[in-house]
């Protein structure tokens, strides 16, 4: 699926956009199934365990921040990730062993809708080696007004900066830091049924959506089955027993078969904790730590 030059490309700058990577028709089943949901939160009055809602969500004019877990709200989320070119993507970059750490489908709602303050995805969930990435599958065309990701070339090399905020892990950087360099970022937008591809060490973020479309984008955070999870991390995986984890980690099993022999690398990592006072998701992790806004107009 990748050519060499796309591989290195993304081994020396940490993201990639990748056409075409999912097929016309998966397109339109993922897009059926995502407003689906969007229709269905009309009667949602609060987040839950399926819904993150935006400011001003109501029955009339429904506004989403995210979808929790979609591969676990439909098998079709879960199908197209094994049985598409994202398939192909992820064995070029991590090997025929993988595993999915978690899935979002992120409505960011039009007219405002909630940025993701700079982070890198790395800090919240560090592992015996670094061989992490996310996939973001835009479901509608992304442009420059609707809250494109964006990201730091070459970070994912650097150090893992501090994520904390008033004495909490806040899920976001501290926009002051010194080691944080804005005007170097790169806005990653595309038409419908683009990828965008970003190693979990990379820094990365998004505006509010300030134009008058959802911002549609299911994301696939994956791992190589032989990156390990540390404990402490910001996962559920932690609170299983030995046997549930076992059956847990076959079910998060998209390509090969499970790797009992970790790698282990020297890699930066920084623990995710204390944790912030709700951890419900990364909206509610960085305003409940009271993290600063990149973002806010200064």
């Amino acid at each position: 699926m990748l050519s060499q030059d796309q591989k290195q490309f993304y081994d020396e700058n940490g993201y990639l956009l990748v056409e075409d990577a999912v097929t016309a028709d998966q397109l339109n089943r993922l897009r059926e199934l995502t407003y689906g949901f969007i229709e269905a939160s009309r009667t949602v009055t609060e987040s839950n365990e399926v819904y993150d809602l935006d400011a001003g969500h109501s029955a009339d004019a429904p506004r989403l921040t995210r979808v929790k877990l979609p591969h676990k709200q439909h098998p079709y989320f879960w199908e197209v990730l094994r049985n598409s070119p994202m398939t192909e993507v992820l064995n070029d970059l991590l090997g025929p062993n993988t595993n999915l750490l978690t899935s979002k489908l992120n409505t960011k709602a039009p007219g405002g809708g909630r940025a993701v303050e700079w982070h890198q995805d790395w800090a919240f969930y560090p592992a015996t080696n670094d061989s992490l990435l996310a996939f973001g599958l835009m479901l509608e065309d992304v442009d420059e007004a609707n809250g494109p990701l964006m990201v730091i070339p070459g970070t994912h090399k650097g150090p893992v900066l501090s994520h904390q905020a008033n004495g909490y892990f806040a899920g976001a950087i501290d926009p002051e830091d010194p080691l944080f360099e804005m005007d170097k970022a790169v806005t990653l937008t595309g038409k419908a049924g683009s990828m965008t591809v970003h190693h979990a060490r990379i820094l990365h973020g998004s505006a509010p959506n300030m134009s008058d479309r959802n911002r549609l984008i299911l994301f696939y955070e994956c791992t190589a089955s032989d990156a390990w999870p540390i404990l402490g991390a910001s996962s559920y995986i932690h609170s299983l027993g030995q046997r549930a984890f076992w059956e847990d980690m076959q079910d998060r099993q998209i390509t090969g078969e499970p790797v009992l022999e970790p790698r282990i690398d020297t890699v930066p990592i920084r623990m995710p904790l204390p944790p912030a006072p709700n951890t419900g998701s990364i909206f509610k992790t960085q305003e409940s730590a009271g993290a600063k806004s990149a973002f806010a107009k200064r």
